[in-house]
């Protein structure tokens, strides 16, 4: 079976990882040591990395180091937040056994596979006060949000989270072929995979980084940069890039679902 490269961004030094076999990557205004790759040569958004977040690294490996001939897996992960064995799902992980268990080669059963995305979250279970306090907007137009699980959707939590309307104005600069599919897909499920985290190969890869990019590059003439302030907002680019994740992977690759882990590997 291919090989598996996993490149893990973060905008901190994670020691415990600088002798593993992840490659890290380095994002955000630390000066981190010269042997993690950096995103601020060739073509690249290095600038606008506090609104893009870990995609400013995305964009960088597209342009720069993305080799379309090449066979093997490649996979993304970020500080706090990584892949995990199979047979880990069900093991308590912390910073002294973690070399055990994070994922550092392909699965048998990936055989048949093209992808590999994080386990589902779910958003339908937001409590009663905060759908009143942020969710009024959506209350008002369906008040059954407030009663059923269901209506929770993902719309509905990107509204709440990162601006009402945002997530609408942003589907309707998607091209034509999946506008609706994704539109169709926020306002009917209640998770998503998160964490942009996803392995593949690199031909998908290609098609995901141009679709995506295509499409927040559109976005920016909308929202642009200036109004982006907070949790709410100021990394816009990258929420909408996590639910679109979910649907594209889904909708364009047969895919696998798979264990990950939040862990603080150097408190």
């Amino acid at each position: 079976m291919s090989k598996l490269e996993i490149y893990c961004v973060t905008n901190k030094a994670i020691k415990s990882l600088e002798k593993f076999q992840y490659k890290l990557c380095a994002v955000g205004k630390e000066n981190l040591p010269d042997d993690y790759i950096k995103c601020n040569t060739g073509d690249n958004i290095f600038s606008k990395e506090e609104f893009y977040s870990e995609l400013t690294f995305h964009y960088w490996f597209w342009k720069n180091k993305l080799n379309l001939n090449s066979e093997g897996w490649i996979g993304f992960c970020q500080k706090r937040r990584f892949w995990i064995n199979l047979n880990s799902a069900n093991t308590e992980i912390d910073k002294d056994n973690y070399y055990n268990h994070l994922l550092v080669k392909p699965d048998i059963t990936w055989k048949d596979k093209e992808s590999i995305i994080c386990e589902e979250i779910s958003v339908n279970n937001m409590k009663k006060m905060k759908l009143i306090k942020r969710g009024y907007k959506n209350i008002f137009f369906d008040p059954l949000i407030f009663f059923d699980p269901k209506k929770q959707t993902i719309k509905v939590h990107f509204d709440i989270h990162h601006g009402f309307g945002n997530l609408d104005k942003a589907i309707d600069l998607l091209e034509d072929n999946h506008r609706e599919e994704f539109r169709k897909f926020v306002n009917s499920s209640t998770s998503f995979n998160p964490h942009i985290m996803f392995i593949t190969k690199a031909k998908i890869a290609n098609e995901w980084f141009k679709n995506l990019f295509s499409w927040l590059f559109k976005c920016e003439k909308i929202f642009k940069f200036n109004d982006l302030k907070g949790y709410d907002t100021k990394r816009l680019y990258a929420y909408l890039s996590e639910r679109y994740l979910s649907f594209w992977f889904k909708r364009y690759t047969n895919y696998k679902v798979w264990p990950w882990r939040f862990l603080e590997l150097d408190k």
